[in-house]
């Protein structure tokens, strides 16, 4: 059984990981508002063990306004409201497989089944989208993807938009499924992400492979039918 720790320990410990960590540290002390909080920074890692991971769906850097982002790619705390490009997700879901709309945006649901909600950049200053980009984050996220690919087979990699597209280069696509498509974003959902049916053919891969399919639905909160 491999865990993340095993399979990171490397990576975890070279310089440029250090930096990265280290210089978003040095930015929280320094009274900066860094987000996701310190301690869901790796929360994938913690809801999606790697010996479970399926699926990975990746985001580029996490949402920079107060109290969204927390350490899961595209996903929002419940109270919070959807943010348009979830909005945008929760309507080809609705397409594609006939689930209802869900009224929150915590995707937790998702990753405890063995999807991998993972941001290339792990953190992002306040206010400043990209801020964290260069710092050493892309290095560590590329590993985990490298490590992915080489460690396991059969995984289901969902790339939305230009810059997750480039992170098939990473991916062995005879081992793998790749799905790609627009970004859900406003600007280019209307460009081919709605009709690209992301879900169902994550969940035909998967049987086809002989893993049970992910439940996509997301149950509503007791929080939100008060």
């Amino acid at each position: 059984m491999a865990t993340w720790t095993d399979v990171l320990r490397d990576e975890k410990e070279s310089g440029y990981f250090q930096k990265a960590y280290s210089h978003s540290q040095h930015e929280r002390k320094s009274g900066k508002n860094i987000y996701p909080s310190a301690e869901n920074v790796f929360r994938a890692f913690t809801l999606t063990p790697f010996d479970d991971v399926r699926v990975v769906i990746l985001g580029q850097d996490p949402y920079h306004g107060a109290g969204q982002a927390m350490g899961l790619s595209f996903s929002v705390p419940e109270a919070v409201k959807i943010p348009p490009s979830l909005r945008n997700i929760y309507q080809e879901l609705h397409t594609d497989l006939g689930l209802a709309l869900p009224i929150h945006g915590d995707l937790t649901h998702w990753a405890t089944q063995g999807v991998l909600l993972l941001n290339s950049v792990l953190t992002v200053e306040g206010s400043r989208p990209g801020s964290h980009a260069g710092l050493g984050w892309e290095q560590f996220t590329d590993a985990v993807i490298r490590i992915l690919n080489e460690r396991k087979e059969h995984l289901v990699f969902i790339l939305w938009g230009n810059y997750a597209k480039q992170k098939a280069a990473l991916i062995d696509a005879t081992k793998h499924t790749i799905i790609t498509s627009p970004h859900p974003s406003p600007f280019s959902a209307y460009s081919g992400f709605f009709g690209s049916r992301p879900f169902s053919q994550t969940n035909t891969a998967l049987e086809r492979s002989g893993y049970a399919p992910i439940d996509w639905s997301l149950p509503d909160r007791e929080t939100n039918q008060k």
